[in-house]
């Protein structure tokens, strides 16, 4: 299983999601890739935000290594399933997509959890709580998923 999770800069929910994924799939044995993308290029080759890196420390999780890059149409064809965080990524990606195959892959993060299309909330502009908020809805959402897999469930 190869997944991808997006956000709008790629320096807060995706990498926080990317980092939590792999640690809850290494914990289970379940071998899958794991990687995060964005749409605005404000922060092309940065490294998570400073707040990111902290809540995920915080909670065993390097995500330093990560680096912010724009999500691709080639993306389609590399990835089972891509998880996006907000209505707005919806927008952006239906852009990328080729065909329905494409548009197929694609879920709201939080329709694993609540069987819904419901927000992670951006922590961007906020405070240390705000990231901390984020990170406990990604860590919600990343367990299902890392429960599914182990499972051999669709995700």
């Amino acid at each position: 299983m190869r997944i991808l999770f997006v956000c709008l800069g790629n320096i807060c929910r995706s990498p926080m999601a990317e980092g939590i994924l792999k640690k809850k799939l290494a914990e289970r044995n379940v071998d899958a890739v794991v990687e995060s993308a964005g749409f605005e290029s404000f922060h092309i080759n940065e490294p998570p935000d400073k707040r990111a890196v902290k809540i995920a420390k915080k909670n065993g999780i390097d995500i330093t290594e990560s680096r912010s890059r724009l999500f691709t149409s080639d993306d389609f064809d590399k990835f089972d399933r891509i998880f996006i965080m907000e209505s707005s990524n919806n927008r952006d990606i239906k852009y990328f997509t080729r065909n329905e195959d494409d548009l197929k892959k694609v879920k709201y993060l939080m329709s694993v959890v609540h069987g819904k299309n419901e927000a992670v909330p951006d922590p961007y502009f906020g405070d240390e709580k705000g990231f901390e908020k984020t990170f406990q809805t990604l860590d919600k959402a990343c367990t299902t998923i890392a429960d599914k897999l182990k499972n051999k469930e669709e995700i």
